[in-house]
């Protein structure tokens, strides 16, 4: 028998197929003959260093949550590395717990989380961390999806297919904010496979800063568009990471924003579709233009969703990979399985030596994969404006004359 102990963790928000790395990694440890338990909560209890709360997990009661969504150990955002105490608990608790084996589950705060408790326990404690995010952000090797985006995608395709189909029904616009803090990834992936109307990620603003109104030219001129083609409706996907692209000054007259202590807008509080609803719709009306558009938010929707058969496999092949990891002796690694075989990225292969954190993974608007996104979009686009006839109807639709026209919208191509 090993006198390995293992403890398991999830942090961060929830993403499908967690429960499939905690039931693969369970079976293969306890067939080694490792004893293994469940963290409550991931970091919280730990860091808090009372009231730790454990579950003993053994292989009937994991052998079929790998259909599950959710977490059986459920989660957390407790960060212990804001706070030397919080850290200190951990580590504290770790060793009373006797572990000697850990997998940590999460995303890019977890895996900085994980590095620092490995680093910190000098070896007494070997660290493989197993990714996941539906914001599929992650710089994995070949452009490996992230465990849990797949499901993600394939429940918020459906939502939007059944809001296309309510669309053309009701003859109105639906505006769609889909997950993704930084990157597009989700959003983009949702509007391509689903056909929606369009699709805005901020990847494809080249300057720093966002304004709402290069968003609403967008919406506003693909809103036009379609009603030249004598269509009514659509659906537009934004990605929610826009908003941490508008500069701060530009949202200050939001008077039900949440502010911090400092009287500053929380950026993540700010309700994207509406602001985008609003100013849209009052543009449209000025024209006299009267459209009905529905401001939708979807991710909480998909996380906790049960796993499709590619996380269901993948978050298997993960689970067992970090198990193989941790028997050869080895510590602090994301674990990562391109075309099927272990390839661990070392934590400080991982990092971003300038800022210390995980490197994001944005989307890449240079690629052919883009490439086709934008063609199937109904947008403006140059031929638009260089098609004298069809920059005439555009300009009749807008109720403007083609130079007005082109004024205000060339540049939201």
């Amino acid at each position: 028998m090993s006198n390995h102990k293992l403890g398991i963790l999830v942090g961060g928000g929830p993403a499908p197929g967690i429960n499939g790395v905690i039931s693969a990694a369970t079976i293969e440890a306890i067939n080694l003959g490792w004893e293994v338990i469940g963290i409550m909560d991931g970091f919280k209890h730990l860091a808090r260093g009372t009231d730790i709360q454990t579950m003993p997990l053994t292989i009937d009661e994991v052998s079929r949550i790998h259909f599950r969504g959710g977490s059986i150990l459920r989660t957390s955002r407790e960060n212990p590395t804001k706070d030397p105490g919080k850290m200190q608990n951990v580590i504290n608790s770790l060793s009373i717990l006797g572990i000697n084996r850990l997998i940590t589950i999460g995303g890019e705060d977890t895996i900085f989380s994980s590095s620092m408790v490995e680093k910190e326990m000098q070896g007494k404690i070997h660290v493989a961390h197993v990714p996941k995010t539906i914001d599929n952000d992650l710089p994995l090797p070949n452009n490996l999806s992230t465990f849990g985006y797949q499901t993600a995608r394939h429940f918020g395709v459906e939502i939007v297919m059944n809001l296309m189909e309510d669309a053309f029904t009701t003859n109105r616009w639906y505006f769609v904010i889909a997950m993704g803090r930084k990157a597009g990834h989700l959003a983009l992936g949702i509007g391509k496979a689903a056909g929606a109307t369009l699709t805005i990620i901020g990847e494809e603003f080249t300057s720093k800063n966002i304004s709402i109104g290069q968003i609403s030219d967008i919406l506003e001129g693909a809103i036009i568009k379609r009603r030249a083609m004598g269509k009514d409706q659509g659906v537009a996907i934004l990605a929610e990471g826009l908003v941490e692209r508008f500069d701060p000054k530009e949202l200050e007259g939001l008077e039900d924003a949440e502010r911090d202590e400092y009287g500053h807008i929380r950026l993540s509080e700010v309700d994207l579709g509406k602001i985008i609803k609003d100013e849209v719709k009052k543009r449209l009306e000025k024209r006299g233009i009267k459209i009905t558009i529905v401001d939708k938010n979807i991710g909480y929707e998909l996380r906790c969703a049960s796993p499709i058969p590619f996380d269901a496999e993948y978050t298997r092949n993960l689970g067992h990979g970090a198990i193989k990891f941790l028997t050869e002796g080895k510590t602090g690694a994301v674990i990562s399985m391109p075309g099927g075989v272990l390839i661990p990225i070392y934590f400080k292969d991982l990092m971003d030596p300038k800022t210390g954190r995980t490197a994001v993974r944005y989307v890449d608007i240079k690629t052919e994969a883009y490439e086709v996104a934008r063609a199937y979009m109904i947008r403006l686009n140059k031929q638009d404006f260089s098609n004298p006839e069809q920059l005439k109807l555009l300009a009749k639709t807008a109720k403007t004359t083609p130079e007005e026209f082109k004024k205000q919208f060339e540049s939201a191509i």
